[in-house]
């Protein structure tokens, strides 16, 4: 077969659209980067971005950070100690706490609240949660329990029953409690999770 020079300057034809297709979208995209450049003068003058601007146009530092994390733990516990029974004040200070890693200042916090209101199953569950993270499993059962008697069909309460059940070694239980959550509550979000966590045991 004989190779006609028809289809070699085809070739050379379609090659050459490629090549300069290519190179165009490139300078495009180049242009499109230049023309879209960051800066402060274009930053919104709204409260969501002024965070980000200092009066000498500095990029935030950690001492900016660390300063404003100081006094915002100090506007909180000022707030708390004017208002003692402000339950919603010692929350957000407790949960910043937490949130910080000062667990012993927080657990004491939280507390504070269940002995205003001892049924408030956000502080025992944020408890619970604590406790477990630390690896302190009998603490965290014990108000996962406060939690399940003011309220036996607390789904996620239930699953947390079932996994310091598992971290004890006691993956019975466990199955036991996930397989309930699983059957008895098909809907919630709570059950795709302890699906995945049956498959794990």
């Amino acid at each position: 077969m004989k190779f006609k020079p028809v289809y070699f300057y085809g070739l050379v034809l379609v090659a050459a659209v490629i090549i300069l297709v290519v190179v165009t979208q490139q300078d495009n995209v180049e242009d499109n980067l230049s023309d879209n450049k960051i800066s402060t003068e274009e930053m919104p003058q709204d409260d969501v971005h002024s965070q980000f601007r200092n009066e000498g146009d500095d990029s935030p530092s950690k001492e900016n950070l660390s300063e404003e994390y100081h006094q915002k733990l100090t506007e909180l516990k000022n707030t708390v100690e004017q208002n003692p029974n402000d339950t919603l004040a010692i929350r957000h200070y407790a949960d910043y706490l937490a949130a910080s890693h000062k667990i012993d200042e927080a657990v004491l916090n939280y507390n504070k609240i269940l002995k205003i209101d001892p049924s408030r199953l956000d502080i025992l569950f944020n408890l619970s949660f604590l406790f477990y993270n630390l690896g302190n499993m009998e603490q965290a059962d014990e108000y996962n329990n406060r939690v399940l008697k003011l309220e036996p069909d607390h789904v996620s309460a239930l699953y947390n029953k079932g996994a310091i059940s598992a971290t004890r070694g006691d993956t019975e239980t466990a199955r036991e409690i996930w397989n309930r959550i699983v059957k008895d509550f098909p809907e919630s979000e709570t059950t795709a999770l302890a699906k995945q966590s049956l498959e794990r045991l």
